[in-house]
């Protein structure tokens, strides 16, 4: 007699005395997922497990972590290009004080950074 798994998809192997069921995981969209994708992977598996198992066995979690890391670069491109407007940081200031501008394009990644971390990643 078969069962309601090996009548719908699935079969069953013999490791000692228990029959473990063949499981497979369907083809997900392998996206790229860079540093913010990964970011937001490490902060719903520490404090939203519920919510990063439920993506992971609906083979949902990669996708969904390539839109957020789309979102988070789109953001940070935006924050920094923002941020060199408002400070008039310029090629004109990189030739004149080339350490001048690391220093202000340092510091205006940073909160660009920070900015994105707080509005997407740790939401």
């Amino acid at each position: 007699m078969k069962t309601i798994f090996e009548n719908s998809v699935g079969s069953y192997t013999q490791q000692g005395d228990y029959l473990l069921p063949n499981l497979t995981l369907s083809d997900e969209n392998k996206s790229q997922i860079g540093v913010w994708g990964i970011r937001h992977r490490r902060y719903l598996k520490s404090n939203h497990r519920i919510l990063y198992y439920n993506l992971l066995t609906s083979c949902k979690l990669n996708n969904y972590l390539a839109d957020v890391d789309k979102r988070a670069k789109n953001l940070f491109e935006q924050t920094v290009k923002s941020l060199v407007e408002q400070e008039q940081v310029t090629e004109k200031l990189k030739a004149e004080n080339m350490m001048l501008w690391v220093q202000k394009m340092n510091n205006i990644r940073n909160r660009a950074t920070e900015i994105v971390n707080e509005q997407v990643i740790y939401r």
